[in-house]
């Protein structure tokens, strides 16, 4: 089945509907207007598979898409322009460009946390690129596979835009077919498989993977700022978030203050009791609140710990005393834990880093430039936000991705229209002159032709 799909859909690129710019504009609004118009359809589904409130079900999944949409459109026409680039003199007369093309037909493998936005997002990218996609929707969010398909399948033709679900064996059947590019949002085990597959064809893959990112906290933040972006980041969708600070490196100084002042913060946004409040999410399943629960018993619990498992759900939770070495310290939490770990200097800091898997993002708080630059120059990861969390991929103009293990490949904004295109190496001469001596038989020296070289390329 998934291969009669990808051959229709191959077939429709053919056609070249896909490619013209008023073609790939219009499709970009039908997407927009489909967002706007099941809006309602989405935020339920949302609600139904993690317990998303609706203001932070918008915010950061349908919002996210609307702007990004807008922002695409107003750029494609240049982004789709060909770039010229300088010809070396010796093949003049003559122009070399750089055309960008879209590779074909497209798969996009979503995750269950942010089930729309990771899937919508990527897909902007190939539309504008002139691509045609095949989504597949993550199983474990069924409510919002189950919108994104109906939903999908009313604006568009599935010759261009179509919709697979289904359990894993689906998945494992899509990523071997020969499609021409593979993007793929999930974790890194998941990650490998994809990238083993698409080998066999030689398939592109972009990976959006996750990983621990850190947050640091030097002694001169702002306690109260820093904990309320801190918390808000980390406890945005019940810690199921990639890019929520996975675990806290607290300078020694200020860490009884901060401790102090995060159970403070989680009363003001969450109440006395969270399981009560209707601004925070549930875990999506069974599995995943269980391996949440058995990383609790790594550490001890500062605050929160309570959790139902009737209700898939897990309070706010802040740890410490956790060993290094524990899965808490070496696994991807993915939920609402938050282990604090103080450190002493900036070289213990950079030590600890630096030991670790590249990570998808780190979070610093400090008005310290030294600190600021050692850890911008000194430890790798795909992006970095400084006093704030999450922020760095809420806007369009900022690339997102990760680094080694936390992935490769970037989007969003023109990096999405770039993740979806060929560029394509063009070099046009003219006939009226040819430089003979370039033929057999040689007819000049070996130094003769290092002056050439070094005069005219």
């Amino acid at each position: 089945m998934t291969d009669k799909i990808l051959a229709n859909q191959k077939k429709f690129f053919q056609s070249r509907e896909t490619r013209a710019f008023t073609n790939r504009c219009q499709a970009l609004e039908n997407l927009k207007r489909m967002i706007v118009e099941k809006e309602e359809l989405f935020l339920n589904a949302l609600q139904s598979d993690l317990g998303k409130p609706p203001l932070e079900a918008y915010s950061s999944e349908l919002g996210i898409l609307v702007n990004e949409i807008d922002y695409t459109k107003r750029h494609l026409r240049n982004w789709m322009k060909p770039r010229r680039v300088r010809t070396p003199l010796f093949l003049k007369p003559g122009g070399s460009s750089i055309v960008p093309e879209p590779l074909g037909s497209v798969l996009i493998l979503g995750p269950w946390n942010y089930p729309v936005q990771l899937i919508l997002a990527p897909l902007i990218g190939a539309i504008a690129a002139g691509n045609t996609a095949v989504l597949k929707p993550s199983e474990n969010s069924p409510q919002s596979a189950k919108a994104l398909t109906e939903a999908l399948t009313n604006y568009f033709d599935p010759e261009f835009i179509a919709v697979c679900n289904g359990d894993s064996q689906v998945s494992v059947e899509l990523v071997q077919q020969p499609f021409d590019h593979i993007f793929f949002t999930g974790n890194p085990v998941i990650g490998r498989k994809v990238m083993k597959a698409a080998s066999r064809n030689l398939v592109p893959v972009t990976l959006e993977l996750g990983g621990k990112s850190p947050c640091i906290i030097w002694n001169d933040a702002d306690i109260d700022v820093t904990c309320r972006r801190v918390l808000w980041g980390k406890f945005l969708n019940a810690g199921q978030t990639c890019v929520a600070p996975d675990y806290v490196l607290v300078h020694t100084q200020i860490r009884a203050r901060f401790l102090e002042r995060c159970k403070e913060t989680l009363r003001e946004f969450y109440g006395p009791s969270p399981r009560e409040s209707k601004d925070y999410s549930r875990i999506i399943n069974v599995d995943h609140f269980d391996r949440l629960v058995n990383l609790m018993n790594q550490g001890e619990i500062l605050y929160g710990g309570e959790n139902d498992r009737s209700e898939l759900y897990i309070q706010p939770t802040l740890m410490h005393e956790v060993p290094l070495v524990s899965p808490l310290m070496s696994d991807e939490i993915f939920g609402p834990i938050l282990p604090v770990i103080p450190v002493e200097n900036l070289a213990e800091v950079l030590s600890f880093l630096q030991q670790r898997p590249k990570p998808l993002t780190i979070y610093l708080f400090t008005n310290n430039s030294t600190v600021e630059q050692a850890i911008l120059e000194q430890v790798s990861s795909g992006s970095v936000c400084i006093n704030d969390t999450i922020g760095q991929i809420m806007g369009s103009y900022l690339p997102f991705g990760g680094v080694g293990q936390s992935g490769m490949g970037r989007y969003r904004g023109k990096a999405s229209f770039d993740c979806f295109s060929n560029y394509k190496s063009v070099l046009k001469r003219s006939l009226t002159f040819d430089f003979r001596p370039k033929y057999p038989p040689y007819s000049i020296s070996l130094g003769a032709m290092r002056i050439i070289m070094k005069m005219f390329f």
